[in-house]
């Protein structure tokens, strides 16, 4: 069964699936070292996306998950939303921090299953690349596509998005999500928020995890 979900996931994104021993990481070809690391991210795998990215979402479909399962608590996941990236990437930024901030505060990991923030990141993914939405009607349409997914009200979310933690997460996004992606795009892939995996250079699901574990001792 594991190997099949390694087969799926791969095929997703165009990668292999090995068993094979890999190399140790290559700096300039298997990752590059960030000029300016993101702050407190010790010990943590961060992935900067965008609710418009197409890669993005087949790597949260598929090789995501897988990357959980394998690393299990040897990381912290995170997600960074990068605000520069589709129409409505600022409103991305306000609705999926205050969904974050809410899981966090009932004890939910916000990147596992059933959290609120995952149920409206994947609202957006498919209303954009399954249903072909752009949200025509304007921010607030999109607003509604993930807070409906998510079970919270307008009310809610406009008195929530105002909290000092939301805001604070917010800023923590647009300090760093733009001069990640600038490097090579998105998905962009940190460990321990000096690392940025060259995505290029990622052949199978079984080296990226082997390579995330090398960068994570550094």
């Amino acid at each position: 069964m594991l190997r099949r979900q390694f087969l799926a996931a791969a095929a997703a994104v165009g990668l292999a699936f090995t068993v094979s021993a890999s190399a140790a990481p290559v700096e300039g070809k298997d990752y590059v070292v960030l000029e300016k690391p993101i702050v407190n991210a010790e010990n943590t795998f961060i992935k900067v996306y965008s609710y418009d990215c197409p890669f993005c979402y087949r790597y949260d479909k598929g090789v995501v998950p897988i990357l959980k399962e394998k690393l299990g608590k040897e990381l912290t996941f995170k997600d960074y939303h990068l605000h520069t990236k589709g129409k409505y990437g600022n409103q991305g930024d306000d609705v999926l921090a205050v969904l974050w901030v809410e899981d966090e505060a009932a004890g939910r990991d916000p990147t596992d299953e059933g959290s609120l923030h995952k149920k409206a990141k994947f609202a957006l993914y498919q209303a954009y690349h399954d249903k072909k939405e752009r949200w025509d009607a304007g921010e607030d349409a999109f607003i509604k596509t993930a807070l409906d997914a998510a079970g919270m009200s307008r009310a809610d979310f406009d008195k929530k998005k105002t909290d000092p933690k939301v805001q604070a997460l917010v800023k923590s996004w647009k300090d760093c999500t733009y001069d990640v992606a600038k490097i090579q795009g998105v998905p962009a892939f940190v460990v321990n928020g000096k690392y940025l995996l060259k995505t290029a250079s990622i052949t199978s699901i079984d080296s990226m995890v082997e390579n995330i574990r090398e960068l994570a001792k550094k």
